[in-house]
């Protein structure tokens, strides 16, 4: 294959042709030669959006060096998308500890590689190859590999691929990279009719609960209504932009994405996004963002202006859990951390990244602490599941990311 193909490195999404992108990973509307299902946020129209709309560039620290693997006629096979940073901000996968010990031996931890998508917490796939012309198997290993040559040619001290699907690790292995794993909760569809379904394998006591819990929440004369495609109007992304800012300067300081993000996402992918916003006395007063994928709802951020029990998790969890259902599709995702989500039928799940270091001390030091990582995340979800709001014996079929 060798002969066939060559890697080059794109930094901008403004010279990626969308139309081979698409082909490469799928749209939402089903066509594409991609063999897992479709994930928005590996979208040219996400991904440019953040780019074009000034969240993630390279005076942001997210210099842009994407590895296309094309053939001799020039037809786009495989990509891995990745940034060169000079910080660790907007991962969700933690490394200042790394950085910090390299830099007080003396070493240079930045700036560093990082194949993710930004501010984007999502298992997602990372080595994007189509079923033709070549063996996608063949073209993803080539990829990895491409990514240790590009983090060797920069001279930095590691490349980090994080919210790996589980079926690409062992490709990640192969090309000396260490596998990490952490924890998410996700919902799963065990093709419930309705949310009443899901209550029934419950158990009794947090059946009753949530159901009291989403009573209370709607007090006050609170409506919820969800807008997707042309709903998405300039005025509804200002009022979900002020939810987001407030949200955003409390947790962060300085929230990631600008106003001009949600105008372009708007314009470019409106059918794949949900707004789950709550209202009272004929104004909007909270929200919560969701992408729409293949088999997936993805839930992002959320924000408030009025503060009421339980409102966060009516609009964040269970209307995501409604919708899921309604559109029949396979899990919820619910974003980062929150083991509050447990008792709202969001069980635990490994999530997997894959971490390749030039410095041969570094990678030492790393893969002891990793290995006694993994012990304590895998005990960890152990024990959370035993804790679970189901039934006992209810058989919960939780959806691996070895599908995706």
């Amino acid at each position: 294959m060798a002969d066939e193909v060559s890697i080059r490195i794109e930094t901008s999404f403004k010279d990626i042709d969308k139309a081979a992108w698409d082909r490469l990973i799928g749209t939402s509307k089903g066509s594409s030669t991609a063999e897992v299902p479709y994930n928005p946020f590996v979208s040219h129209a996400y991904l440019s959006a953040l780019e074009d709309s000034g969240s993630a560039t390279a005076e942001t620290g997210w210099l842009g060096q994407h590895l296309l693997m094309e053939t001799g006629e020039g037809a786009l096979a495989g990509a891995l998308i990745c940034y060169l940073k000079n910080h660790s901000q907007g991962e969700y996968v933690f490394d200042h500890g790394w950085a910090d010990a390299l830099e007080r031996a003396g070493g240079r931890y930045y700036p560093k590689l990082q194949s993710s998508v930004p501010f984007t917490p999502a298992t997602g796939p990372r080595l994007l190859a189509t079923s033709e012309p070549f063996a996608p198997e063949a073209v993803r290993q080539a990829l990895a590999t491409g990514l240790t040559e590009l983090a060797k040619r920069h001279k930095v001290s590691s490349a980090h691929v994080t919210f790996v699907p589980e079926t690409e690790i062992p490709i990640f292995d192969d090309a000396d990279f260490l596998h990490r794993t952490d924890q998410q909760f996700h919902f799963t569809n065990n093709g419930y009719a309705s949310h009443d379904d899901f209550l029934e394998t419950l158990a009794s006591r947090k059946r009753k609960a949530l159901k009291k819990e989403r009573r209370a929440a709607l007090e006050n004369g609170i409506t919820v209504d969800w807008l997707t495609g042309t709903d998405l109007t300039e005025d509804i992304w200002d009022q979900f932009f002020r939810f987001y800012m407030d949200t955003g300067s409390r947790k962060w300081g300085r929230p990631y994405l600008t106003r001009a993000f949600y105008t372009l996402i708007g314009e470019r992918m409106a059918d794949d996004i949900l707004l789950v916003m709550a209202r009272r006395e004929g104004r909007y007063i909270a929200g919560a963002i969701n992408f729409i994928g293949g088999d997936a709802l993805y839930g992002r951020h959320w924000g408030a202006i009025e503060d009421h029990p339980f409102l966060h998790f009516e609009v964040c969890y269970h209307q995501a859990i409604d919708f899921a259902i309604s559109r029949g599709l396979k899990r919820v995702e619910a974003g980062a951390q929150g083991e509050h989500k447990l008792a709202r039928g969001y069980l635990p799940v490994t999530t997997h990244s894959a971490h390749y270091f030039t410095h041969p001390g570094l990678k030492r030091a790393v893969a002891d602490y990793l290995e006694r990582e993994r012990l304590d995340v895998e005990a960890m979800g152990d024990i959370l599941t035993e804790h679970s709001p189901f039934r006992k014996g209810e058989r919960q079929d939780v959806e691996s990311d070895t599908e995706h």
